[in-house]
Order: structure tokens, then C-alpha cells, then sequence
């Protein structure tokens, strides 16, 4: 993400970083008619498909691996408590959303759009020096 995006903390809102990613709802309108469709896939195609991607991970249940318990040793506390909390709140959000019948693809791209939030958190607490 920061090779594609750069420094998340340029962005003031977590929403303007959703839409750089272009993971924003599209809108037609026209005079007081406000019609709004998909996401608008007007921005960084590579950084939106590896959000995407890493979002169907969270079809599976909130947990932490052995392997992910040792790289996280060396993060700070901040960006722990943020990561597991993204963790089981896009786990949930992922089994509400397709219990309520959901196509998967629309609630991947939800978790994708929520997954952005999270990082620019993240890159809040901890800003990232290239």
C-alpha cells in the first residue's frame, strides 16, 4: 500500500482516502434526483485490488497465528490494539453482511472500503517514513 499510495497521513479524512482508492460510492445526479451506484474505481487500481484481495480474508473468524503473534512483537502497542480491533469488527461486519444474503463480491468491497480506514488509523499513530 505505501509503495502505491505513499504517506497515508497526507490524506485529513479516512475518507478522502477511500476515495483516492476510488472505493466511494458513484453518483448520477441530476437537479434535486441523487442517484447513488457502485464504487467509482476512479483511482489507484493496483492499491484497490490488494485491499480487496486481503479483504476476503476476513471471511474466516477473528484470531491471531503464531506466525503473526512473532511479527507483531515488534509493533507498537497502538497499532496492535487497532489491527485486532480491525480484525474483529471486519470479521463480524463480513458474517452480518452475508447472513443478511449479501453478494459476497459487494461485501468484500465493504471490507475493502472499512479496511482503508483502519490503515490510515494506524498510519495516524504511527506515521510511516519512506
Amino acid at each position: 500500500m505505501v509503495a502505491e499510495v505513499g504517506d497515508l497521513t497526507r490524506f485529513t479524512k479516512p475518507r478522502q482516502l477511500m476515495a483516492y482508492l476510488g472505493l466511494h460510492p458513484s453518483e448520477h445526479s441530476s437537479g434535486p434526483t441523487r442517484r447513488l451506484g457502485g464504487i467509482a474505481k476512479t483511482g489507484n487500481r493496483h492499491a484497490r485490488r490488494a485491499l480487496v484481495e486481503g479483504a476476503w480474508a476476513y471471511r474466516f473468524p477473528a484470531r491471531v497465528s503464531k506466525q503473526i503473534q512473532i511479527r507483531q512483537e515488534k509493533r507498537p502497542e497502538a497499532v496492535r490494539d487497532i489491527a485486532w480491533r480491525a480484525q474483529v469488527r471486519l470479521c463480524k461486519r463480513f458474517q452480518k453482511l452475508v447472513a443478511r444474503g449479501k453478494n459476497a463480491n459487494l461485501v468484500v468491497t465493504a471490507i475493502a472500503r472499512e479496511l482503508a480506514g483502519f490503515m490510515w488509523a494506524i498510519a495516524k499513530q504511527v506515521p510511516i517514513t519512506l
